[in-house]
């Protein structure tokens, strides 16, 4: 009666001995079976796929349960030499009956025995393969040599160890079937391996063998607690349970997998992380494909062709695919795949065929040639396109086919597109690149070029300039030209190449008028905003600017981007707020970039800011913050973040515009424009005047020296530059160097036609600084100038900045009406900044003045605010005028969470959530270094460790 072994219970802690790491059960279960205690014979068969240890098992057992006395022989099958007659057998024997012959046996063989053995040694009668002894001498062999297990028994033990059964000769399977059905009661222990790739002529009688086994073992694959132990033995160390089940799902728990990758990783020097454990099949061992080519191709040629056609259909299909690929027809290729998975190598389900394994497929492709890949990644992506297949499925395979594909070039340039349209930029760029590959007209090739372009506007706006300059050259379609045009001029304006962007758009939208007026139009108003930001250009474009009405677009498309540029010349003209607010919601009423290349709706966001709506442009960038982090666009993400940070600056929010950007130079840095770049500069410009306000001169002058030198270029984002360096300077004590930078900040904005109050306050910090030097006079002009025009703009928050600024260089009595005035109007406007400032003048006149009560409510709300919104230098001053009247008020906190800046606690909020510090860094487009930095900064703040600590420390400050 066959016995089916099972193993003993195992604990999850077990560690291997160093025996058999990974199959410790197993050999205890055989043991127990071969200890000459338990019968005097008997037979054990161990089943398992290619690489469960089979062997080694084998080679174990026998070690453990060899006692002195014993003889063991042993033999293999091998699959090219089954057709030799009585292969095993001789392997078995043939030494022993030389040994006799030769004088060395212990007894001479005699009988049948010595019959058997002259036909082993040749010096009997011989036969050739597939032709029987004449006259009966099959018979006699084998009963020969059964009298050679006996006689070879009668001195002791007799153990007999046959390796893969399944490759043994027809010859010497019989025997053993002669043998098995003999042994009973002699001192024989028989003791064998078969896998599963017996199949052809040798396979029933190799089936008949196996069921003579009394006992046998079948190697199921490791679990995790065997995986955690091999790992351990092969390693030196233990190792996470997150990085065995990865191992384990890499190997299908196959025991030679497994210790070829694990001796892989160490001879590597991988660590056994986590990171490492997500990239496991990239240390496929050396050797390891060879051997699984090997064990695929005894399967046979079909099996061959099918294991190669699954490694390009990225290991796993279902038969009617793999049979196309494969060029067999489907019976066929469902032949061959019964073999595969009789053999272990793969698994089949009424939907697929697959790889047993993750390695045991990248293993293999590493043994399939480039040029067979191609030629069989041209049938799939055939194959697919004539059963209307996706198109990301077909382009796929055309990536990795040769040209010339019919039909290639387009397929590749659709699936591109919604690659691009799915933010999988890698993806679009690859496939654009492809399809250029491809023999095109000029037109196919200008729309290839043109995608390419706009995609590298994410990451690499070198390559970006030059496919879309070769695009638009060879482009005929308007609207393609339009679109081609205008993310062209962006790159060249995000590098400062101004003149270059004007130029473009200047003779495309000259060309387009003609043929598509609304085209064109688009055009003209991205060429006038550009060139009102440009002194230079400025006074060329305004009678053109004044000629524009929103009619001119009609229901066209060009209605958004033209109410964008109206709402800018509504600002420049000093027409009503209202109006200017009307049309800055017209032109974003379908987000801040509903064009996507065009850069117009930033001048919608800044008149937004300048009729005292910041807290409308706020929520318009940060919607387009948050389309940008979607879609994966650094650059598009620069732009937003650094509209966001100029709102944080009208709103006060002083923490966050520093956040704010600092995020704009690390997105901008990350698709290489440089700090001398005027995005860059604005973006370090709001980054010192944040650290002014918060009083870190030190860091905010290195800044300056570093990023805001000379006069600076005269593009209008660097207006608010010169406000922020000079502010800066004026806290540093350098005034006659800030009122320089305060009058050439007023006399740019002048140039270009936004003298108003609401844009800049130039006027009241030229004010300060006169007075700071003494010139009453010019300080007493300027800001009666700014209250003057502050009250034609009809915005409060402009008024009180205006009226701060004319108290403080009035004085006395009037000065402190003045001042009182400004609070009021500040009061409740989001200008939360200037309203702590004022609030902090007042109080200090008040106390100077002896009004205490009045210091005392004014500072307390300066205090406040201006601690909420991070602004120091404002806080401390209210805390050093409180202290003064007498109070003892609490100071701010500089440690804890309240001391995070704003990127701080968004990294270590990620961090607290799991996230790793290579996806925080992906998620707020920074580098890795930025993120290390960031979390080193937040324990010390924090005062923990690292990680363990974080969302614990986080949750105390709710």
């Amino acid at each position: 009666m066959l016995h089916t072994v099972t193993p003993p219970a195992q604990h999850a802690n077990h560690r291997p001995s160093g025996v058999l790491p990974g199959r410790e059960r197993e050999l205890d279960a055989v043991k127990a079976l071969l200890s000459p205690h338990t019968a005097p014979s008997t037979a054990v068969l161990v089943r398992g796929n290619a690489g469960s240890g089979k062997s080694a098992l084998l080679r174990a057992v026998v070690e453990e349960v060899r006692e002195e006395g014993d003889t063991v022989v042993s033999a293999s099958g091998d699959a090219m030499e089954s057709g030799f007659a009585f292969g095993v057998v001789r392997q078995l024997f043939e030494h022993l009956v030389l040994d006799e012959e030769e004088g060395t046996a212990t007894s001479p063989l005699s009988g049948r025995a010595g019959v058997a053995a002259s036909l082993l040694t040749g010096s009997g009668p011989e036969r050739s393969h597939g032709v029987p002894y004449a006259d009966g001498q099959d018979d006699e062999l084998l009963r020969g040599l059964y009298w050679l297990v006996v006689n070879l028994a009668a001195k002791g033990r007799l153990l007999l160890v046959v390796e893969d059964l399944q490759w043994a000769d027809r010859d010497s399977l019989r025997w053993l079937h002669f043998l098995l059905r003999r042994m009973a009661n002699l001192p024989v222990v028989v003791l064998a391996s078969l896998g599963p790739e017996a199949a052809g002529d040798g396979a029933d009688t190799a089936g008949a063998v196996a069921q003579l086994f009394r006992h046998q073992l079948t190697l199921r694959p490791l679990d995790e607690g065997a995986v955690t132990a091999v790992a351990a033995h092969v390693l030196g160390t233990e190792v996470s349970p997150s990085f065995a089940a990865a191992c384990r799902t890499a190997t299908g728990g196959n025991l030679f997998l497994l210790n070829s990758l694990l001796r892989a990783l160490r001879s590597a020097g991988a660590p056994f992380d986590a990171r490492t454990a997500g990239e496991l099949t990239r240390h496929t061992p050396a050797g390891v494909g060879r051997a699984v080519h090997g064990l695929i191709r005894n399967c046979g040629s079909d099996a061959l062709a099918v294991a190669q056609a699954l490694v390009v259909l990225d290991g796993s299909a279902d038969t009617v695919l793999l049979a196309g690929v494969a060029a067999l027809t489907e019976g066929g290729a469902q032949d061959a795949v019964r073999g595969l998975v009789r053999a272990g190598l793969m698994t089949c389900t009424d939907e697929e065929v697959a790889f047993v394994s993750p390695l045991l497929a990248s293993a293999f492709a590493e043994e399939v040639a480039p040029s067979r890949r191609q030629e069989l990644h041209a049938r799939a992506a055939r194959l697919m396109l004539a059963q209307d297949a996706p198109l990301e499925s077909a382009a796929a395979h055309l990536r990795r086919a040769p040209v010339g594909v019919p039909g290639a070039a387009d397929v590749l340039q659709a699936a591109a597109a919604l690659a691009r349209e799915d933010s999988r930029h890698g993806d679009a760029v690859a496939l654009f690149r492809r399809a250029l590959r491809e023999k095109l007209d000029d037109g196919s090739r200008a729309t290839a070029l043109i995608g390419l372009g706009r995609t590298e506007l994410t990451f690499d706006l070198s390559d970006a300039i030059n496919h879309l300059q070769r695009g638009l050259e060879l482009s005929r379609d308007t609207a393609e030209r339009a679109d081609a045009a205008r993310a062209l001029s962006r790159a060249l304006c995000t590098l400062d190449r101004y003149s270059e962007a004007l130029a473009v758009l200047r003779s495309t939208s000259a060309e387009l008028r003609p043929l598509d007026p609304v085209q064109a139009l688009g055009l003209e108003v991205d060429f006038l905003y550009g060139s009102v930001s440009l002194p230079g250009s400025a006074a060329s474009v305004r009678s053109r600017l004044q000629e524009l009405r929103l009619s001119d677009a009609g229901q066209s498309g060009a209605v958004h981007p033209l109410a964008a540029l109206l709402s800018l010349r509504a600002l420049m003209a000093g027409e009503e707020p209202e109006q200017v607010v009307s049309m800055a919601r017209l032109a974003l009423d379908h987000g801040m970039r509903p064009d996507e290349e065009s850069t117009v709706y930033l001048g919608a966001i800044i008149a937004l800011g300048a009729a005292g709506e910041a807290e409308l442009g706020f929520s318009y960038a940060n919607a387009a913050v948050d389309e940008a982090r979607t879609r994966g666009s650094a650059l598009a993400y620069a732009y937003a973040v650094s509209a966001r940070a100029a709102m944080r600056i009208r709103l006060g929010q002083v923490r966050e515009c520093r956040a704010d950007a600092q995020a704009t130079l690390e997105a901008l840095g990350e698709i290489g424009v440089d700090r001398a770049n005027a995005r860059s500069v604005a973006a370090a410009g709001a980054l010192v005047d944040a650290l002014t306000k918060q009083g870190e001169l030190e860091e905010a002058a290195q800044l300056e020296q570093r990023w805001l030198t000379g006069d600076l270029q005269g593009h209008w984002i660097n207006d608010h530059v010169l406000l922020s360096r000079g502010r800066l300077r004026l806290a540093q004590g350098h005034v006659r160097e800030a009122l320089a930078d305060f009058l050439l900040c007023g006399h740019r904005t002048t140039a270009r036609g936004l003298a108003g109050a609401g844009v800049l306050a130039w006027r009241s910090e030229a004010a300060l600084a006169h007075a700071a030097l003494g010139e009453h006079e010019a300080a007493l002009t300027l800001a009666r100038e700014e209250v003057s025009l502050a009250r034609q703009w009809g915005v409060r928050a402009s008024e009180g900045i205006a009226l701060r600024a004319l108290g403080l260089v009035t004085g006395g009595a009037e000065g402190l009406t003045t001042l009182h005035s400004a609070v009021e109007l500040l009061e409740g406007t989001t200008a939360k900044y200037d309203y702590a400032r004022a609030a902090a003048d007042l109080g200090a006149r008040a106390r100077e003045a002896g009004d205490l009560a009045r210091a005392r409510t004014h500072l307390q709300q300066a205090v406040s605010v201006a601690h909420e919104i991070g602004a120091t230098v404002v806080a401390e001053g209210a805390l050093a005028e409180l202290r003064a009247l007498g109070d003892r008020p609490r100071s701010p906190a500089f440690r804890g969470v309240d001391a995070l800046t704003p990127t701080e606690r968004r990294v270590a909020d990620l961090a607290a959530q799991g996230m790793t510090n290579r996806a925080i860094a992906g998620h707020l487009f920074v580098g890795l270094r930025t993120v290390e930095v960031h979390l080193t900064s937040v324990y010390r703040k924090l005062g923990i460790n690292g990680r363990p600590g974080l969302a614990e420390a986080l949750t105390r400050a709710i």
